[in-house]
């Protein structure tokens, strides 16, 4: 059975229509001295969708939300939310910019994020203190967040420590919702909680980028969750995007080799999916430089073409235009699917030479 059919109960009724972008990532590099984190990645999110961003730790997921959130320094490329290229921004005009609010952060763990001593009703208030709404008008603003996240107006007294991690989990978007952005990058947002709470606070999010017109880029390492609510996938590796496209299709029907070893690392008794785990972790078919395909030196179906950065490009017939394009960045995307079966040889032969790959000439 497919991930996206175990998953498909997570969400109710039709999907929601999809706006125009509300982010538009495009050629981003972050680097911290000599480490290149991010490089070259381009991506969207629209109005009314759900992105999910996923590859394993270390692959610039967090980089990317933090860099969007003007946490992390953006070397080259443009970064625009709503119109407004972020990445031209500076002094007072970015400081407008960041407490307007049309950007904003669900951080992974929120009895570290939330400030211990402040209540509830505080905590979720004060983006609008720094927004400059009216004290007033705050205390309703408040109210409506925690109605919104199905918390009680009771708890609001409360602070983190006297809440569960499901409830803590829900302030946290009250308090991302409060100033009714235009984009949430939610990081991690059910990694630390069970399974009827991780549930909850994923049809949540389903519920509110729907009431609110949101944009939602969530940061996962659950497949099965994501499954249940994204409509588009990009796969992060290395700090480059190698494959990108509807949430189905990048998860049942995956164009690069790194995807569907993502897929089926997924937990599950599916016999299928355990026999293709194994050949995807087969040793790397060459030797490939470094320079050339970030992937290769774990990918079975490696060979002379690798040495080449492979670019995004799409599927062999398809014809969606745009973001709803699936593509992928494989030099072997259109036939390794068809050597990944037991009786094939998924091993690519070295050269018949005394040298291998990354010896000769580029």
């Amino acid at each position: 059975m497919s991930i996206t059919a175990i998953a498909s109960s997570i969400t109710d009724g039709p999907t929601p229509a999809i706006g125009s972008p509300a982010l538009r990532v495009e050629r981003l590099e972050v680097r911290y001295g000599r480490t290149t984190v991010l490089g070259g990645v381009d991506l969207e999110a629209r109005s009314g969708e759900i992105l999910g961003l996923i590859g394993e730790t270390g692959s610039g997921k967090t980089t990317l939300a933090r860099a969007v959130a003007g946490l992390a320094p953006v070397t080259a490329g443009r970064i625009t939310v709503d119109g407004t290229d972020r990445t031209t921004l500076h002094g007072r005009a970015l400081r407008t910019a960041r407490r307007a609010g049309t950007v904003q952060y669900m951080f992974q763990d929120p009895l570290r994020s939330l400030d211990p001593d402040l209540t509830v009703a505080r905590l979720v208030g004060e983006p609008l203190a720094v927004a400059g709404v009216p004290r007033a008008e705050r205390g309703p603003r408040v109210r409506e967040a925690l109605d919104r996240v199905g918390l009680d107006a009771a708890l609001a007294a409360r602070t983190p420590g006297a809440l569960s991690g499901g409830q803590r989990q829900r302030v946290a978007l009250a308090r991302a919702i409060v100033g009714r952005p235009r984009l949430l990058l939610a990081d991690e947002p059910v990694s630390a909680l069970d399974a009827s709470n991780r549930n909850h606070v994923l049809r949540l999010l389903d519920r509110l980028r729907h009431e609110l017109g949101l944009a939602v880029v969530v940061i996962s390492h659950d497949l099965d969750s994501l499954a249940g609510i994204a409509d588009r996938i990009a796969v992060l590796y290395r700090g480059r995007i190698v494959e990108q496209g509807p949430a189905e299709a990048v998860l049942d029907r995956p164009l690069h080799p790194y995807s569907a070893l993502l897929a089926a690392s997924a937990p599950g008794p599916d016999p299928a999916r355990r026999a293709a785990l194994r050949l995807l972790r087969e040793p790397a078919g060459a030797i490939v430089p470094g320079g050339g395909c970030g992937f290769a030196h774990r990918c079975p179906f490696a060979d002379a073409a690798c040495v080449a950065v492979p670019e995004l490009g799409p599927a062999t017939g398809v014809t969606a235009p745009g973001p709803d394009q699936h593509t992928a960045a494989c030099h072997h995307s259109p036939d390794w699917r068809a050597r990944l079966h037991p009786g094939n040889a998924v091993r690519t032969p070295v050269p018949d030479t005394a040298t291998t790959l990354s010896e000769q000439p580029r």
